[in-house]
């Protein structure tokens, strides 16, 4: 097992319930991508490029996936978080119920879709 997966199987509950979750809708969404472990997190490459990361938040009770690409991402702006963040971008979850996949999976293929840009715009 790749230490990307030890840390999803490690966590607490909700947190490993709402990371299984995603993993399942961001590789069956995007199948060629890659789960790697960097900056202490799962991160997903696409291409050879940064993608996407899960981020458990036990502190603060959240899970943030957050999008390397996000300065160009445009659906579903109203559900992205950036927190005192410049560019970055996140969907961000609670619960596992608060997971709307069909708009995780919009979001997505969007970041898959202009992941070549880069981080910046």
């Amino acid at each position: 097992m790749n230490p990307a997966e030890a840390y999803i199987l490690d966590q607490a509950e909700p947190f490993k319930s709402i990371l299984l979750e995603l993993q399942v809708l961001v590789e069956t969404t995007v199948p060629d991508i890659d789960l790697k472990y960097k900056y202490r997190l799962p991160f997903y490459y696409l291409n050879g490029k940064p993608f996407c990361y899960f981020n458990a938040s036990r502190k603060k009770g959240y899970v943030d996936v957050g999008f390397w690409s996000s300065a160009h991402l445009t659906v579903h702006q109203d559900k992205m978080v950036t927190e005192g963040r410049k560019v970055m971008k996140s969907l961000r979850y609670f619960s596992l119920q608060e997971i709307e996949a069909e708009i995780f999976i919009e979001v997505i293929q969007e970041a898959a879709a202009v992941n070549h840009k880069g981080f910046w715009k």
